[in-house]
């Protein structure tokens, strides 16, 4: 098939024949998706026949082990990695804390780091506070105009003090979609680490991180159509290189060495529902039969073609409007499928005003304070994000444009 099946796709969620839900379109799946029912269906079952301590040599303990170790094997098989370079964590955003605390053991006061004013706090805040023990924080700053990074502005701010460079795959707000290969190259050249905040963009296909090259990639599951886990990749030779932040005796294990809370087993089992969706997927739509990585490819490819047929004409439809400020680009090949809109009064009133038309949107700054602050947004005031996904259809665009044409 040269198109994605949105019959087939929407299936697999229950939520879309959940009768509560019923002619609600759901435009806030930047703040987190919808589940598959193939990550509903492995919870269910974990918790009734294997919530037991796994790993211990009785048959239901074996079980529950078996189904962690196929979460990590599948997904990491899919993004492009060994199987022990990808952890879960209970968030992205205390995966982040985690991997902080080790550059700030592992790095010397005045060495530097670069972070940017494009991203969500959770891939900002936690390296900005290293400048408590010493250590320099560059400030790669987005166009106020446009929203954009520019590589260029990169390269000029590197030097032998850099140890890290973190950016976002896509901004929260912004949407537009940054050259991770052309941005990690720069950065290594330069004797430099580099993390990806994949959030905002794994939602809409998974990448492969093998193929990208960045030696951090952390997203979240409960945007993937999963659990409410972190999921963090960590390529061998950093992961390797910084101190151990799990138990000592964990220290030797890649894939623990930065999850020092106990792992919650059944989400992490759940997460194997997220390659079999993957799976499913490729397989109806006539894709790979055998390799996980052609299999993620493929199923990405369809989801991002379907997106964007989706997106152009509601970024058509706002673009010009008054009053209205369409945050980042408006093409929607460059972007992802959430669209942050500045407009002359609290945006939060105007999702509100948007439930009345059954449109579940939201309104306010997204922990993205500082990437509204540098384009010249009122935080307070906020932008509203309508965002959506590969499940969604075309009947819930027009439902979202009929909305919007009332309420702006």
């Amino acid at each position: 098939m040269s198109s994605l099946d949105i019959d087939f796709v929407r299936a697999q969620f229950p939520a879309f024949s959940e009768p509560s839900l019923q002619g609600q379109a759901f435009f806030e799946n930047a703040g987190g998706s919808y589940t598959c029912k193939p990550v509903i269906d492995r919870l269910t079952r974990f918790y009734t026949q294997r919530k037991v301590q796994p790993y211990a040599p009785y048959e239901t303990s074996r079980l529950a082990g078996d189904e962690m170790d196929e979460a990590r094997t599948r997904m990491a098989a899919i993004l492009g990695v060994d199987t022990d370079e990808l952890s879960f964590g209970p968030s992205t955003t205390q995966n982040t804390y985690v991997l902080a605390q080790a550059f700030r053991q592992w790095m010397q006061p005045g060495e530097a780091i670069v972070v940017t004013n494009q991203d969500h706090e959770a891939n900002s805040g936690p390296w900005r506070r290293l400048s408590e023990a010493g250590i320099e924080v560059r400030e790669w700053q987005i166009d106020p105009e446009t929203g954009s990074l520019n590589p260029q502005d990169l390269e000029n701010m590197l030097d032998e003090k850099v140890r890290l460079v973190c950016f976002p795959h896509c901004s929260n707000v912004v949407g537009e979609i940054n050259p991770v290969t052309e941005i990690t190259a720069i950065a290594h050249a330069a004797g430099a680490f580099v993390c990806v905040d994949g959030v905002s963009y794994a939602p809409h296909g998974f990448p492969n991180v093998g193929d990208l090259g960045p030696d951090i990639y952390l997203f979240s599951a409960y945007k993937t159509y999963g659990p409410h886990q972190g999921c963090m990749v960590i390529r061998r030779t950093l992961g390797e290189l910084l101190p151990n932040q799990a138990h000592y005796f964990n220290g030797d294990v890649l894939y623990k060495r930065f999850t020092p809370a106990g792992p919650d087993h059944a989400q992490i089992a759940a997460s194997a529902g997220m390659a079999d969706y993957v799976d499913l997927l490729c397989a109806h739509h006539g894709g790979p039969a055998s390799d996980a990585a052609e299999k993620g490819a493929f199923v990405h490819d369809l989801m991002r073609s379907h997106e964007v047929s989706l997106l152009q004409p509601v970024l058509d439809a706002v673009k010009d409007r008054n009053a209205v400020r369409v945050i980042g680009t408006s093409d929607a090949n460059r972007r992802a499928p959430t669209v942050a809109l500045s407009l002359n009064r609290p945006a939060e009133a105007v999702a509100a005003e948007l439930t009345q038309y059954s449109v579940m949107a939201g309104g306010g700054d997204f922990y993205a304070v500082r990437p509204l602050k540098a384009m010249g947004v009122d935080p307070d005031q906020g932008v509203l994000r309508v965002s959506f996904t590969h499940y969604t259809s075309q009947q819930e665009i027009d439902q979202l444009l009929e909305a919007l044409e009332r309420v702006l």
